[in-house]
């Protein structure tokens, strides 16, 4: 089951690349293979978060798949949690934390475990995961260039 976890230094703010990835709907805009994305729900959570009940279509190659998840919005402590409701993964979680650099700018981590039903995309994934988280999080650094312009 592939897993990937990362923190990166960004010259945006906290609040701006939270902003970026709180805004789901707007995925298809700009991250690969992701085709389209609708919010299902929306409501107030526990302790000042909000949820989202969100379906995603990942398209690659001849494969197109929807998967639900429930994204667990943190605004105070600017974190983010994914979980799995329904779609081609046996599990799938990620989450996302953003901290202001005293120096300006931000650190963002970023952490994804899931794994695939079908042992045919899971073997496709396996082989390609690495280049493929790559291009993820490069998505998101170019969509707040051209969101909040070149730092």
């Amino acid at each position: 089951m592939p897993t990937h976890s990362e923190t990166r230094p960004l010259p945006w703010t906290a609040q701006q690349m939270y902003d970026l990835v709180a805004d789901v709907e707007r995925y298809p805009e700009f991250l690969p293979w992701n085709s389209a994305a609708r919010i299902r729900a929306r409501r107030p959570g526990e302790g000042g978060s909000e949820v989202l009940e969100a379906d995603l279509v990942i398209s690659f190659k001849v494969f197109r798949e929807r998967f639900g998840s429930r994204v667990v919005l943190w605004p105070e402590a600017m974190k983010i949690d994914t979980e799995y409701l329904d779609g081609p993964f046996k599990f799938m979680r990620s989450n996302w934390a953003f901290r202001d650099r005293p120096e300006g700018g931000s650190d963002v981590a970023f952490f994804v475990d899931f794994e695939f039903r079908n042992p045919i995309l899971q073997r496709i994934i396996g082989v390609v995961f690495g280049e493929a988280m790559a291009r993820i999080v490069r998505a998101f650094e170019k969509r707040a260039a051209d969101l909040y312009g070149p730092q």
